[in-house]
């Protein structure tokens, strides 16, 4: 009978393509203490006895042993916390398919007569002017809210031109313009959108927005 010899093939890599279980592997932190240990072992061995190693040395590498040791600990907690943070973005976006959002943006969409959009302001004030235009720029709507506090404020536009007559269904666009008194006002024309779907990828959560593309959930000014 023949038998195959492990000639040249070494225990190691054999035990490797075996799969036979090896020592329970150290954590970078245990292997850093090991080495640091080691070292320090070493150098009080072949220390020079009439130039003996100075405590405060000693005490200062261990100091930096801890600061390391305390880094990876900290790092290993950050990325626990991050990793449950992401999970509670992601059942927050999920409980939004299905919802309407307001966010940055120019763009109306008119659907059976009636559509929705907002306005941000960076402070309170006394006047706040919608401009609706249509695709070739030419204006359909001027809304007058008068006076409106600091935030997010949503509307709604009944279709109607300037004279009440009823305009066709389509996509249209508006512009903010605001004051308090005299002096203008920071505003933000916000696009109203409805929430389809839920992403993540490396950057975090994302909310793929009918009309509006992909938004984080930071763009997200109001859910409606």
């Amino acid at each position: 009978m023949s038998t195959v010899q492990n000639s040249g093939v070494s225990s190691a890599l054999m035990d490797t393509m075996n799969g036979k279980a090896s020592a329970s592997s150290k954590t970078d932190v245990e292997e850093t203490q090991d080495r640091f240990l080691k070292l320090l072992v070493t150098q009080m061995k072949n220390q020079d006895p009439m130039n003996p190693l100075d405590n405060a040395q000693v005490t200062s590498q261990f100091a930096q042993l801890s600061t390391v040791s305390g880094i990876n600990k900290l790092n290993d907690t950050m990325a626990t916390m991050m990793a449950g943070y992401q999970a509670n973005q992601t059942l927050q976006a999920v409980s939004m398919i299905g919802h309407g959002v307001l966010s940055a943006g120019s763009k109306i969409d008119l659907v059976k007569g009636s559509a929705l959009m907002g306005v941000e302001l960076a402070d309170s004030a006394t006047k706040v002017s919608v401009t609706i235009r249509d695709a070739s720029g030419q204006e359909v709507r001027k809304l007058e809210l008068g006076a409106q506090k600091a935030g997010s404020l949503p509307l709604t536009w009944n279709g109607k031109a300037e004279d009440g007559s009823a305009v066709a269904d389509g996509r249209y666009t508006f512009e903010v313009a605001a004051t308090n008194n005299d002096a203008k006002v920071t505003a933000t024309a916000l696009q109203f959108g409805l929430v389809d779907t839920v992403s993540t990828d490396a950057k975090g959560v994302k909310l793929n927005v009918n009309g509006m593309g992909t938004l984080n959930l930071a763009d997200v000014r109001q859910i409606l």
